[in-house]
């Protein structure tokens, strides 16, 4: 699948990233609409990987793909660790965690359907 970087919607962006992550065997995959709860994203993906070098290995394949794919320049943090990378796609934004990292954050909680963001005071 190629695609010109200004033809694709964030759509076709969370398809092919999930159809990544799925290829290499990621766990627990979720997606979450973020569409009227976030201007920083349409869409967050969730998953886990195995081992510390399951996690770099799904982010760094996933990077690659994407760039490939729709010249998307996806910014990671967190690979040289392992424990949770974050891809920032531009509109979908995407977490891979190991699954004891996963369950401390539980980001799912706070960002699933029926969830308010965390609101900061004033």
């Amino acid at each position: 699948m190629t695609a010109n970087p200004r033809t694709f919607s964030s759509e076709q962006l969370l398809e092919r990233i999930t159809q990544s992550l799925e290829n290499d065997k990621a766990d627990d995959l979720v997606s979450i609409d973020l569409r009227g709860k976030t201007a920083m994203a349409d869409y967050m993906v969730i998953c886990s990987g195995r081992s510390t070098r399951q996690v770099a290995s799904l982010a760094e394949k996933l990077v690659e793909r994407l760039k490939a794919d729709f010249g998307v320049i996806a910014r990671s943090e967190g690979k040289d660790m392992g424990d949770w990378v974050l891809i920032d796609a531009g509109d979908v934004i995407v977490h891979i965690f190991r699954p004891e990292v996963r369950e401390f954050y539980q980001l799912e909680k706070m960002w699933m359907p029926g969830s308010a963001p965390a609101q900061t005071q004033a």
